[in-house]
């Protein structure tokens, strides 16, 4: 806090005197904390965005890696399929001849 004084004083001759005294609580310096802060904040919001990126990642990897696997065994399955087609198709021929 800063405080500003003004005194008058007048002498016998009649002459005015001013003077001017500013007084301060010596708190000077805060702009840094300030900074300091709003940097502090900044890197934990970069990190904090970092992290939810990175799972974010996982989560569609995971995904990806459920899908890859379900059409694994949707083209297995077809290939059982056909497998068993052509069992039937194999009996079919050996009873007929």
């Amino acid at each position: 806090m800063t405080e500003e004084r003004i005194t008058e004083t007048t002498d016998a001759a009649g002459n005015t005197h001013t003077t001017h005294t500013v007084v301060s609580d010596g708190a000077t310096g805060r702009g840094g904390t300030n900074w300091g802060i709003i940097l502090l904040v900044l890197v934990v919001a970069i990190v904090g965005i970092f992290f939810l990126t990175q799972m974010n990642s996982a989560e569609v990897a995971k995904d990806n890696a459920i899908a890859g696997a379900a059409n694994e065994v949707g083209e297995a399955a077809g290939q059982v399929g056909d497998a068993a087609q052509n069992a039937g198709e194999a009996v079919e021929d050996a009873v007929a001849n």
